[in-house]
């Protein structure tokens, strides 16, 4: 007789079954880009950033889960909804301003994991993992079925649990951490206010919107039974992207307080990129500190790099109304694998041309603090046109944390602009 499963382990399992597109989206927020300014938040303020991981946290998941919705609904990404039912300067516009950021974040991501590499290996010259790197990535998205890439993106967000086991094994004063998250010191300075405006632009960026909606579409698509559209698989969607965006700020939030714990105690306050961040910790925290550290650096990149060039490469095959598909062939979806291909090359070029990764990182930060307000108010539109989204239009609390989310990163682009050209 078959041992029944008991209802809350059923429960559970379903609950892990669910998760996917969301989880690998807000896993991916935390790329190397994000742990360079988490290290530096930790570095330079000790815990004093701490709440605006509560802060940000319902904010991403309202602007994920409207993301996700659309691509439910509509069966097709972002781009593809906005060249449907929005005038095409929208679409260009969009298009436009995206591309250059997700090149140079690209390139940043690579920098930084090469750069970590060399520091575990340092008889290889981190030019050779960063090339490395780039071919392996390229090789797995054009060779792996959508299927066996959603389930290797799936597992890698496990390299995460490195960032949640560091505080754990230094001295950490945890009445600290509390006080900060929940009564929170807020500094007017210019570079606190800096920070707080970055921290803006690496958790809330425009790729994940893109990356959402069309693994959302993608998902659906691939499931081996029709999926119906109802009240319960938006549910599952945005239990989905709740713990996906739960992930990423307990995460960001653990990275602030190693460094705060680790280097801001010892006076070790500027950090500027993700290897000075690892090596600083060796001699303060131990080797064993610095080993998790590093590895989850190198393993947070291989998880972004995929999302972040495969959510090009999507936006521009809607655009252009190419065949698309990470579960196509390369011969049946030649232009869509080979903006992947050239994504990759030119941000893995961008780091022999004299842009450093911290230029790369700054120029990011603008683009997708300029864009970012702006697809914000187009995903609002979208989820409350009755045209396209039926009866699953925006709700109350969506709409407002949507539009909280709106004013915050308008305000973080204006100060952004007058922090680094008119002081």
């Amino acid at each position: 007789m078959k041992k029944e499963v008991p209802i809350e382990q059923k429960g559970f399992r379903r609950f892990l079954s669910k998760l996917g597109p969301g989880l690998i989206t807000g896993a991916s927020d935390d790329d190397p880009s994000g742990i360079t300014t988490y290290s530096q938040a930790g570095a330079q303020f000790g815990f004093a950033t701490l709440w605006t991981a509560v802060i940000t946290f319902p904010l991403m998941v309202a602007v994920q889960e409207m993301c996700a919705r659309i691509g439910a609904i509509t069966s097709m990404g972002l781009t593809g909804t906005l060249k449907k039912h929005y005038p095409r300067w929208i679409l260009w516009v969009i298009v436009i301003t995206s591309f250059p950021a997700i090149i140079l974040n690209i390139g940043a991501d690579i920098a930084g994991m090469g750069a970590v590499s060399n520091l575990i290996f340092p008889r290889i010259p981190a030019f050779v993992f960063t090339i490395g790197f780039t071919i392996f990535i390229t090789v797995s998205m054009i060779f792996f079925s959508y299927q066996q890439i959603a389930s290797i993106l799936k597992y890698t967000c496990i390299v995460l649990l490195a960032y949640l086991i560091v505080p754990f094994i230094t001295k950490t004063s945890w009445n600290k951490v509390a006080v900060s998250i929940f009564l929170p010191h807020i500094s007017f300075s210019k570079d606190y206010i800096e920070m707080l405006v970055a921290f803006l632009g690496t958790t809330i960026s425009p790729y994940l919107f893109f990356w959402q909606a069309t693994m959302e579409a993608e998902d659906i698509k691939h499931q081996r039974r029709r999926v119906v559209v109802n009240k319960q698989l938006l549910t599952d969607v945005r239990q989905d992207v709740t713990a996906g965006i739960f992930c990423s700020n307990l995460v960001m939030m653990f990275i602030i307080i190693t460094c705060g714990n680790v280097l801001f105690s010892h006076g070790t306050t500027k950090i500027t990129t993700v290897e000075q961040a690892a090596s600083a910790l060796k001699p303060l925290a131990g080797a064993f500190s610095y080993w998790l550290f590093a590895i989850g650096i190198i393993g947070t990149g291989m998880l972004a790099i995929p999302v972040l060039c495969g959510s090009l490469s999507y936006m521009f095959a809607e655009t252009f109304n190419w065949k698309e598909g990470l579960d196509k062939k390369f011969s049946q979806a030649k232009p869509f694998y080979g903006i992947i291909v050239l994504s990759l090359g030119v941000g893995l070029a961008i780091n022999y041309v004299g842009v450093s990764p911290v230029q790369g990182l700054f120029y990011t930060a603008v683009l997708y603090g300029l864009t970012a307000p702006l697809m914000i108010s187009v995903i609002l539109h979208i989820c409350n046109n009755r045209r396209i989204m039926g009866k699953y239009v925006n709700k109350r609390w969506s709409n407002i944390l949507g539009g909280i989310a709106f004013i915050f990163m308008t305000v973080a682009a204006v100060f952004l602009l007058y922090l680094q050209f008119m002081t």
